[in-house]
């Protein structure tokens, strides 16, 4: 079984699986990602830049006998449920999530008054 999706259809299928409200998905340049943190920003510069397609045709290249016997619909919804099975696992990063805030709000800011 081969499985194509784009960053934003995995996000998606990740939040169903949790049971999140529908995304307000923001495409954020790479480049303002790199001004911010280049840290996060260096990897996403060059190929990553443009659109992105994830499958699981690497692996079968180099183990053609890999069968993907799981669809990632319900791969996701085991993440959720191995998560849910031990508070331990649900931590929150502060961190993670002020970055991502301000990453938002820079982006945001760039588009006011125009």
């Amino acid at each position: 079984m081969v499985q194509v999706y784009g960053a934003g259809q995995l996000h998606e299928i990740a939040a169903r699986a949790a049971g999140a409200p529908p995304l307000n998905i923001v495409h954020i340049p790479s480049d303002l990602i790199n001004a911010i943190n280049p840290e996060w920003g260096v990897g996403l510069l060059g190929d990553k830049a443009a659109s992105m397609i994830f499958d699981n045709t690497k692996i079968k290249s180099f183990s053609p006998e890999f069968m993907c016997t799981v669809p990632y619909e319900v791969g996701a919804k085991e993440m959720v449920w191995w998560y849910d099975a031990d508070p331990s696992r649900q931590v929150i990063d502060d961190e993670f999530n002020d970055l991502t805030d301000r990453i938002i709000a820079t982006y945001e800011r760039a588009w006011e008054g125009l």
